[in-house]
């Protein structure tokens, strides 16, 4: 057994003496305090947690896992998840408490990507069900069964812009969202959790957090070349938050004097939709522009034709005038001559 699941099978004891205290806002306040916390660390900390309360994966007989009852009976009705959905349910309100509910709690609480990885964890625990019940992988009978409800709509502090857990979720716009495709997103934030976990700046072991950003790199560009991912806003998002975190990981990375000589794999850089339009905006004007300078020089130059062959006909036409009048003057005096001479 790792280091790794040890110290999470002692939070989880932890956890369960804490709650048999009636103390639940204590086992958030131990997790996110007593831990130095980065702030995705922070995240995948919450989320190990979870899978080992509720694991992510079904039983054999298809249902859903409590491995450690206590530490989500208090989210179900009458202290005790017996329906399928209140398990999940259950999960979904812990994290949402761990990262919303106590300001004094978590200092990220502004940060409300974490609602993302929310809803990742959510559509794939909903997408396990999918051949068994499928009325329950519907993210939408899950909203209002469950988040149409009181408990989502408690108001929450400071977190600017936002009421409540429900306003979190609608003003994201994250229930048009198909969980089978959000679903596709687990594997990667997983991999990428794995990272910061295991991260240890003063012992580092270069070659397995290269393993895992190999695995997260490759997890990542069969996403982006998803075009059912890449080419909707909504989920174009969630990949541009698992690429921005993965960059802050890099430079985690790249401060390990002794990791220099094992470089992590680069990314390629998630295009947000606002730059996508700015960028084909600019393209469209340069285009316009250039044509506007084109039409302009052309237009230009036959102007300037013009006027010079507008000075070269006046300037002919006096020319020809002055013939004339010498020929004229010619003729005028062969005449006065002849008249002389006669």
């Amino acid at each position: 057994m790792s280091i790794l699941h040890i110290l999470i099978h002692i939070m989880i004891y932890h956890n369960y003496l804490l709650y048999k205290a009636s103390k639940i806002i204590c086992i958030i306040f131990f997790n996110l305090n007593y831990i130095t916390p980065t702030e995705l660390y922070t995240y995948c900390r919450n989320f190990f947690a979870i899978r080992n309360s509720i694991s992510d994966q079904l039983n054999k007989d298809g249902n859903y896992q409590l491995i450690i009852e206590n530490n989500l009976n208090g989210y179900c009705s009458g202290n005790k998840c017996e329906h399928e959905l209140e398990k999940v349910n259950a999960g979904c309100l812990y994290l949402f408490d761990a990262f919303f509910k106590n300001s004094s709690v978590f200092n990220y609480h502004n940060n409300i990507n974490v609602v993302y990885y929310i809803m990742i964890w959510l559509s794939h625990m909903l997408n396990l069900k999918e051949n068994n019940e499928s009325h329950i992988s519907a993210l939408n009978h899950f909203y209002n069964t469950y988040i149409n409800n009181d408990k989502y709509k408690n108001t929450i502090n400071d977190v600017t812009g936002y009421n409540s857990y429900k306003d979190l979720i609608d003003k994201k716009k994250l229930m048009n969202m198909d969980i089978k495709i959000i679903s596709k997103f687990y594997d990667a934030f997983n991999t990428l959790c794995m990272l910061y976990i295991e991260f240890d700046d003063k012992s580092p072991d270069c070659n397995k957090y290269l393993k895992y950003a190999d695995e997260f790199d490759k997890k990542y560009k069969k996403l982006n070349k998803d075009s059912s991912i890449t080419g909707n806003d909504s989920y174009n998002q969630l990949l541009c938050t698992l690429s921005t975190d993965y960059d802050n990981f890099k430079k985690k990375y790249s401060n390990v004097q002794s990791c220099k000589s094992s470089p992590l794999p680069t990314i390629e850089k998630c295009v947000q939709s606002s730059e996508v339009t700015s960028a084909q905006t600019f393209e469209v004007a340069s285009s316009s522009s250039t044509i506007g300078n084109k039409l302009f020089i052309v237009l230009s130059i036959f102007g300037a034709i013009a006027f010079l062959l507008g000075i070269s006909y006046k300037y002919s036409l006096f020319g020809f005038r002055k013939r004339f009048q010498k020929q004229k003057l010619r003729e005028k005096i062969k005449n006065i001559k002849k008249r002389i001479n006669h």
